[in-house]
């Protein structure tokens, strides 16, 4: 029997043992052992989980990790229960986010992209994707996460594109893909279109403006006494761009005005007064400008009314010829000098300090403006029902069930989706003259099933999909959830996957979201270099309790580590007490005495309990369960008892509970577990890793 040192330590054990694993090949499920007999039936079944591609545009997040960690306690259970586990890692190329990123940096150097050329620039990205890619994929070896790397992949790299060409052309084929210019979300910054899906609101203090439009009167009109209607608008600039006032048809204040015109100011325009049911009769007057080419809801209502369009904004954020007085300014600077002349004019009734969100590109903090362009668009809605058809009859479940709402909601809501992007850095567009690339997310919605292969009928594709498992933050529900579901669905006629799990949020201690560029965000790299990869292990998933968001707090990770210090001094105990040789296989054959009967039963109970809440998904409850049970019911108590007690009954009793949390706590602490279970003088002993997970 080894000598197990005084104390254990992480950074000597941590890497060592990560490599052990590697060379194992265990983490390929081609590469699995034969079966114990009680891994036999499982080794029938597949357990597969593509891991949610981080991009390439850093390092790993608190986020990340967490995820990580969820992953890896499923796949390490179900490795020892026998499955054949696959855990498929890999990278997301992140269009728009990591051409900003590397504009950034060429920044530094005083270029701008232009000054490359579009093939050059794609060099410097393939470049970074190399460094950042890289440095991605060790730091999830950090973590422990036990993926098959042999099946790395990336949503650019060859096979992948085929997969994005092969779904581009299916659809095309099929008449749900056309081109049309219409009214989308416009980055003045990233100068390309955006989903509604990636934009942030900010808060800004301004102004609602009551403005006076007057009425056209003439002898057919029957308007009497009554020279304007008054509507009320943050973006007097856009009145340029006017086609219509709007009012609800059911408000009784403006029923005789509906189907009258008003001269549009400074246009000097005539427009309808139209009716249309999406109008708020609370906000402002009740009457509204409408303005078809730069505000979403009034394109839908220009669509319906057959509106003309009047382009008064430009992509670079500058007013257009069509804005007249306002033509080539800035935004801003048009905005006073309307508000100039409509106050000479006596047309402005008062203004409101209000508060009010404005759109920014959540990729780059631009400003997003509503504007006409020629884009492609996927119709979404037999895509839509596909996918609210597959949670609706319980094919694809999630965990929270809660999650849900905001998934229907998405989707019986959803808008024909816009998938072309005005980047360099992405998959173009497979056909003759194109230069845009796909939306992100249309190549990501494919991610289960190109990691295995397809549209190639592969083995893996046969052997591994559906998977079974997501996991994944709710800000991407409605952003690539729903699109990986009608996706597979689309494609194989199969869902994707069976579960989806939405993990909390990491907040800073007082609630706030972390980012690194604010200061908030926390390294997870450096919490392993300081206490160790499990002791931050510990510290995410005890925090991870039921659906609330983590409002991280290191002194759990510090908790951590005393834990793995605990779990140490224990197997030195236990060692020194037995010769861990002849551990029962079913300790129903020790005459245990009463004390120990008890203790077993609830080695027993926890055993179950354990089992039950990773199964349901429950990590942060079955964590806290076994902590209890190994700290309290194991060290303060038997352990004691056992001190006083010293038979062969009690050291039968020491080696089995020994052997059973540290199978029972592998998939949570993978590194310690596997440095004691391999100090252990178990006879025909294997890894940790690939031994039987304890029965019930």
């Amino acid at each position: 029997m080894s000598e197990m040192p005084t104390a254990y330590n992480p950074k000597e054990t941590e890497e060592k043992i990560y490599r052990i694993w590697e060379e194992s090949g265990f983490f390929n499920p081609d590469s699995l052992p034969p079966p114990s007999d009680s891994q036999k039936e499982n080794r029938k079944k597949s357990f597969a989980i593509a891991v949610p591609p981080p991009n390439v545009t850093g390092s790993l997040h608190m986020g990340h990790a967490l995820n990580a960690v969820i992953q890896d306690i499923l796949i390490r259970k179900k490795r020892m229960e026998g499955y054949k586990t696959l855990w498929i890692p890999g990278t997301d190329h992140a269009g728009i986010a990591t051409q900003n990123v590397v504009e950034k940096d060429l920044k530094k150097q005083g270029i701008i992209r232009h000054d490359l050329g579009r093939e050059k620039f794609l060099e410097k990205v393939w470049e970074w994707k190399e460094k950042y890619g890289g440095i991605i994929l060790n730091q999830f070896k950090k973590l422990g996460a036990s993926m098959d790397w042999s099946r790395t992949r990336f949503t650019m790299d060859e096979k992948y594109q085929k997969a994005v060409r092969n779904a581009f052309l299916h659809y095309h084929e099929k008449g749900i893909l056309y081109k049309a210019e219409k009214v989308i979300n416009w980055c003045t910054h990233c100068q390309t279109s955006i989903s509604d899906l990636e934009i942030e609101y900010k808060e800004e203090h301004g102004k609602l403006y009551f403005l006076k439009y007057p009425l056209i009167q003439n002898q057919e009109s029957g308007i009497k006494n009554q020279e304007y209607i008054v509507v009320a608008t943050t973006r007097p600039e856009t009145m340029l761009g006017d086609s219509a006032v709007a009012v609800n048809p059911n408000d009784a204040r403006y029923t005789d005005l509906i189907g009258k015109s008003v001269m549009l100011p400074i246009q000097q325009r005539e427009i309808p007064i139209i009716a249309d049911n999406e109008i708020d009769t609370v906000f402002g007057t009740g009457a509204v400008k409408v303005t078809p080419a730069h505000d979403l809801l009034d394109a839908r209502i220009g669509e319906r009314n057959n509106l003309p369009i009047y382009k008064v904004i430009g992509q670079l954020g500058k007013m257009t010829d069509e804005a007249g007085i306002c033509a080539g300014m800035k935004i801003k600077d048009c905005r006073e000098k309307i508000v100039g002349e409509l106050a000479e004019k006596n047309l402005i009734e008062k203004t409101e300090d209000m508060t009010h969100n404005i759109a920014l590109c959540y990729r780059c903090g631009g400003v997003i403006e509503p504007l006409p362009s020629m884009q492609w668009f996927l119709r979404m809605k037999e895509l839509a029902e596909k996918a609210t058809d597959a949670v609706e009859s319980g094919a694809v479940s999630f965990h929270p069930e809660s999650w849900e709402k905001v998934y229907f909601n998405w989707l019986k809501n959803t808008r024909d989706w816009n998938i072309s992007r005005q980047i360099w850095w992405g998959h173009k567009i497979p056909l003759e003259g194109e230069e845009d690339v796909l939306d992100t997310w249309f190549s990501s919605a494919l991610w289960p099933l190109a990691t295995l292969g397809w549209p190639e009928k592969t083995k893996d594709m046969e052997i591994y999909y559906p998977t079974q498992v997501l996991s994944t933050a709710r800000d991407i529900i409605n952003l690539w959830v729903g699109r990986m579901i009608f996706s597979g669905l689309e494609f194989t006629g199969e869902k994707p996957f069976s579960d989806v799990i939405i993990h909390a949020t990491i907040l800073t201690k007082d609630g706030k979201r972390m980012s690194k560029s604010l200061g908030t965000g926390i390294d997870p790299m450096t919490l392993i270099e300081k206490y160790g990869s499990d002791a931050t292990r510990f510290g995410l998933i005890w925090q991870a309790m039921g659906t609330q968001d983590i409002h991280w707090a290191e002194e759990h990770v510090v908790a951590g580590k005393k834990f793995a210090n605990k779990l140490w001094n224990i197997a030195r105990f236990v060692m020194s007490k037995t010769n861990m040789r002849e551990i029962p296989k079913d300790i129903g054959t020790v005459n245990a005495d009463e004390e120990s009967g008890r203790f077993l039963a609830n080695l027993e109970k926890t055993t179950l309990f354990l089992t039950k809440e990773i199964d349901e998904y429950n990590f942060g409850q079955a964590l806290h369960g076994l902590y209890d049970f190994v700290w309290h019911d194991f060290a303060d108590h038997y352990i004691e008892y056992a001190k006083k007690n010293d038979t062969k009954e009690t050291q039968a009793v020491l080696s089995y509970a020994l052997d059973r949390i540290l199978r029972m706590l592998h998939p949570f602490m993978p590194f310690i577990t596997e440095e004691i279970y391999g100090t252990l003088p178990i006879p025909n002993k294997k890894l940790l890793i690939i031994e039987d997970w304890p029965k019930i």
